[in-house]
């Protein structure tokens, strides 16, 4: 991965309308996005490829769906968001946690999309030794900002960011993002699931769908909850990133390479990692004194 271009389009992966358990409807979830300076949005409505009637002027629209596949009685909910889908996804239960993941993704990309794996802590449904067994997915949501989706783990259950590590140490290569998972856009609680709380930036020549999707594809992307990155560089032997200023925030940039271990941290406003030869993967978050982070993708030895 190389990210020469610094051509940034703000996005949101994982949306919903009144078309499935949103409480608004397409149009006004769309403006709402564009309102607020968005360059693209994923409607993401439950088993449903919601079109917009009309163009939204300013927003690309990227047809999407979140597949959504129960098991074991319903006691175990498997939701996978295909990007860049043609047509409607049938949702596919193969009976375990492994199977129906791989019949959903494989399933996605027959359909002409890209998978991102969702929520993986929504009601403890499965974790990295289950996603460590599948392949053909591009994404894995490493902070969701529904307030019911268990991103922080519990004690015996790793958190989202830690079960991304564990997959990429098991040599899986899966994308980090960061999703609003929108619902409510009726009232603004910390309990409600409410828009702008996490987002990507995609690194792309133009904003069009199959740009879009491309980068996202291929990691030309960082994901944010907040922090906005002034530059941000990688390939296979250095990661380099500047953090723009906001008010008297204070910023900590940490690296983290196999089995989520540290491997350098520092302060400031810049942050710049060089290939010892040692690791397998380096990725980087940014940590403000607000709480806010942003993570880039991981850089593995081999690319």
């Amino acid at each position: 991965m190389k990210l020469a271009r610094q051509n940034w389009f703000k996005g949101n992966l994982h949306t919903h309308t009144t078309e499935s358990d949103g409480d608004a409807d397409p149009e006004w979830v769309a403006n709402w996005y564009k309102k607020h300076g968005y360059d693209f949005l994923v409607l993401s409505d439950h088993n449903h490829r919601t079109i917009l009637e009309q163009d939204i002027d300013g927003l690309l629209m990227v047809p999407g769906e979140e597949i959504t596949a129960q098991i074991k009685m319903g006691e175990t909910p498997i939701h996978i968001n295909g990007i860049g889908v043609t047509r409607v996804v049938e949702p596919i239960d193969a009976n375990d946690i492994v199977s129906t993941l791989q019949a959903n993704i494989d399933s996605i990309t027959d359909a002409g999309g890209i998978a991102q794996i969702n929520h993986p802590n929504f009601r403890w449904a499965f974790d990295h030794t289950h996603i460590s067994q599948v392949h053909g997915a591009s994404l894995i949501e490493v902070h969701n900002s529904h307030p019911g989706t268990n991103i922080y783990g519990a004690p015996g259950k790793p958190g989202d960011e830690e079960i991304w590590d564990r997959v990429l140490s098991s040599g899986r290569v899966l994308f980090g993002t960061a999703t609003d998972d929108s619902h409510n856009y009726q009232d603004w609680l910390p309990s409600l699931s409410n828009p702008g709380r996490g987002w990507v930036m995609v690194s792309a020549d133009e904003l069009s769908v199959s740009s879009i999707v491309e980068g996202l594809a291929a990691g030309e992307f960082y994901s944010s909850t907040g922090v906005t990155l002034a530059s941000y560089g990688a390939k296979y032997n250095e990661v380099t990133l500047k953090i723009t200023q906001e008010k008297d925030y204070l910023y900590k940039t940490i690296f983290t390479g196999l089995n989520g271990d540290v491997l350098s941290q520092s302060v400031g406003l810049s942050a710049n990692y060089q290939f010892t030869g040692d690791e397998t993967y380096v990725r980087a978050t940014v940590y403000s004194s607000t709480g806010q982070k942003a993570w880039t993708q991981p850089v593995f030895t081999s690319q």
